[in-house]
């Protein structure tokens, strides 16, 4: 594992943040100073200004993320963050974002190499919305929607949507742009009301209460490598393209 990676899965830092430790040889592995390009194996001696460190067991967390609280690990304006509703021995950090509005499904993890692959659109992780908009959206519109529309940073990918009760529809989309679906429903010339995660890949919520947190099973973290593992018709079927939160 590189160096980086293993201080974040440490509970150190964030990789970037491990970077600058790093740069400033404040980390030794087995007495010599670390490097950007070290890799790190299960036996060997890492030490942070000369205080031996332990890696951290992997944690996978399931949030229903309640509005208002905003989707970093800490906030320059001192709104509460996602990172201070669960309270994990590990260092857990969001996957993808989601609007302070925005309620809902979130995962926080310390796995980076698992966090990266959900993030990537290549994986076609489904992120599931349910959305209350201002009024009620026409044939028209969900055809739109569901071939894709222009937004400012580029025409989004087709996505799966369905009519729900009264002004409300479900989205299902695989790309993580920023306030995409807001955007989405702007475009086609409506706004969005409220908006509801409901559904990331296989996890749902259930029973979980705004604002609480539970460990995800262990058959949820497999079903979720499953999803982002390789196979060889996706490895040569596919760009790497651009990703962006979710």
């Amino acid at each position: 594992m590189r160096l980086n990676a293993w201080l974040a899965r440490a509970g150190v830092a964030s990789r970037r943040g491990a970077d600058e430790l790093i740069k400033a040889g404040r980390v030794t592995v087995n007495g010599e100073p670390g490097q950007l390009n070290t890799f790190v194996g299960a036996s060997d001696d890492v030490r942070l200004d000369g205080r031996l460190l332990a890696k951290q067991q992997l944690a996978h967390v399931l949030l229903h993320k309640p509005a208002g609280v905003v989707t970093t690990a800490r906030d320059p304006q001192g709104r509460p963050t996602v990172v201070d509703l669960v309270q994990h021995d590990a260092r857990v950090v969001p996957v993808g974002r989601l609007d302070a509005d925005t309620t809902g499904v979130l995962l926080l993890t310390n796995d980076g190499d698992l966090a990266h692959r959900l993030a990537h659109p290549r994986y076609e992780i489904d992120k599931v919305y349910e959305v209350e908009c201002r009024t009620r959206p026409s044939e028209a519109d969900l055809r739109r929607l569901r071939d894709g529309v222009e937004l400012d940073d580029g025409p989004t990918r087709p996505a799966r949507v369905r009519r729900l009760a009264g002004n409300r529809i479900e989205v299902v989309i695989h790309e993580g742009r920023n306030r995409q679906v807001r955007r989405m429903l702007e475009a086609v010339g409506n706004r969005v009301e409220h908006l509801h995660r409901s559904g990331y890949g296989p996890l749902a919520l259930g029973g979980l209460e705004p604002g609480a947190w539970r460990e995800l099973e262990t058959a949820e973290v497999e079903r979720l490598r499953s999803m982002t593992r390789d196979s060889p018709g996706r490895a040569r079927g596919r760009g790497r393209a651009g990703y962006g939160p979710g």
